[in-house]
């Protein structure tokens, strides 16, 4: 099911879509194709801007492997 956010002071597509969903650069075609005239305002969405996150996978984040005896 979409998830409908707003946007904070000075937030980015790219930074709202990563707080709230979990989503990488690569979920941004699909949430602009969601939300009509969004790319219009810009790098730097409005505050208040509603924004509709479509269902997506969320980014794996894996950590590092460190090995201490190589």
């Amino acid at each position: 099911m979409p998830i409908m956010v707003r946007a904070r002071q000075g937030d980015t597509l790219d930074a709202l879509i990563w707080r709230e969903a979990a989503l990488g650069s690569a979920a941004i075609g699909a949430v602009l194709e969601a939300n009509p005239g969004l790319a219009d305002f810009g790098p730097v969405l409005p505050l208040g801007t509603p924004v509709t996150i479509p269902d997506m996978a969320p980014v794996a984040v894996a950590d590092p492997l460190i090995n201490l005896w190589d």
